[in-house]
């Protein structure tokens, strides 16, 4: 009678699809144990991104329909998270103390890029996660004046590695701290990239559960160098639904594919635009292209963001939206986001293959 009643209890929590992973809690493995405390069911539940007060919500949805359902009686359920390092592309090593590199891209600039890459980090790390944030956008660094850190500068403790600057709990490092605001970076393609391998390698990032890299718009040099010497768990595409911005996406997704990065899903940016004054939704730049773009290439669609005056004042004040308003209408989207692009992460980049052998063939 005690093992039909731990059977059938698991059997209810393992067939329960959670929202984020979009799949059954067994078939992501996230069911520790089921067992009995005298005449209590007890059952554990541990899920492999950051849940934040999400938590608590599953284990009351999942003690709701075990006390529901006739003749399993009394039950108690805790859920715990804990981020594992995942599988990188090709035979590419963890970098040291960080167990996972986001990469977030777009195909072209002026999507929203960088304000998505920060507000994604700065949710992650809400929902409890360690975060760090690079700035890879050597020639236009802008989180600097997002993260309130402009004018700030790194130090070295021992003359060998920086420390990066923190802002609301996220560790920043960007090209931007190193030089003045309004200085231009007149480099050729082999400067940037080794910029960016310092800002990555000499910067004290200490143990770090997510590394989120903005990335420059495109699929030039840093892309490249990134792709082929970092190793990046996964990446997030940001687009607009126009035509013409999910054409670039479309190039940025591909390149991902073709060094056997995973992609863990697109995030349609300025999805609808939300008058200031009435507060009336209208989609400006189109509807329904990121989840088409979606479906064509079988990734995810992560979330739809808004156009709101609100994202641009606050970002540019220093202060993102997850930070100002966290449970409010947009920074619940961006929470929301985060935590399905953490969730595919923890499913998604352990089946990523290895890096193909790259060769030059006479057409």
């Amino acid at each position: 009678m005690q093992d039909d009643r731990i059977a059938r209890a698991r059997l209810l929590v393992e067939n329960y699809v959670e929202p984020y992973l979009a799949m059954p809690l067994g078939d992501a493995k996230a069911v520790k144990s089921v067992r009995l405390e005298g005449s209590r069911l007890v059952v554990e539940v541990e899920l492999g991104f950051p849940l934040g007060a999400y938590a608590q919500s599953l284990a009351a949805e999942l003690q709701a329909r075990l006390s529901a359902a006739p003749g399993l009686g009394d039950a108690a359920v805790t859920v715990s998270w804990k981020v594992a390092t995942h599988v990188a592309q090709g035979q590419l090593q963890p970098l040291p103390g960080i167990r996972n590199v986001i990469a977030v891209a777009s195909g072209k600039g002026g999507v929203g890029k960088s304000t998505t890459a920060v507000n994604l980090a700065l949710a992650l790390a809400l929902d409890g996660a360690r975060v760090g944030l690079l700035d890879a956008d050597i020639y236009g660094p802008s989180q600097p004046r997002m993260m309130g850190l402009q004018g700030e500068r790194p130090v070295s403790l021992d003359g060998k590695r920086l420390q990066p600057l923190v802002a609301h709990g996220v560790k920043v490092m960007s090209i931007g701290f190193l030089v003045e605001e309004e200085q231009p970076m007149v480099w050729r393609g082999p400067m940037v990239t080794q910029a960016l391998q310092q800002l990555l390698n000499d910067t004290d990032w200490g143990e770090l559960d997510y590394l989120v890299v903005d990335m420059p718009p495109g699929t030039g040099d840093i892309q490249l160098t990134l792709s082929q010497r970092v190793p990046v768990s996964g990446a997030v595409v940001v687009t607009t639904p126009q035509d013409i911005a999910l054409l670039d996406a479309r190039k940025g997704l591909r390149m991902f594919q073709k060094v056997n990065v995973p992609v863990l899903g697109i995030v349609e940016n300025m999805s609808t635009h939300v008058c200031s004054s009435c507060g009336h939704e209208e989609p400006i730049f189109g509807s329904g292209g990121g989840a088409r773009m979606a479906e064509q290439y079988g990734v995810s669609l992560l979330g739809q963001l808004p156009l709101d005056i609100r994202i641009r004042e606050e970002t540019d004040g220093g202060r993102p939206t997850v930070i100002v308003d966290p449970a409010g209408r947009i920074g619940s989207a961006y929470v929301e986001t985060a935590r399905r692009t953490a969730a595919r992460l923890s499913i998604a980049a352990a089946a990523a293959p290895g890096f193909p052998r790259i060769t030059v063939e006479e057409t």
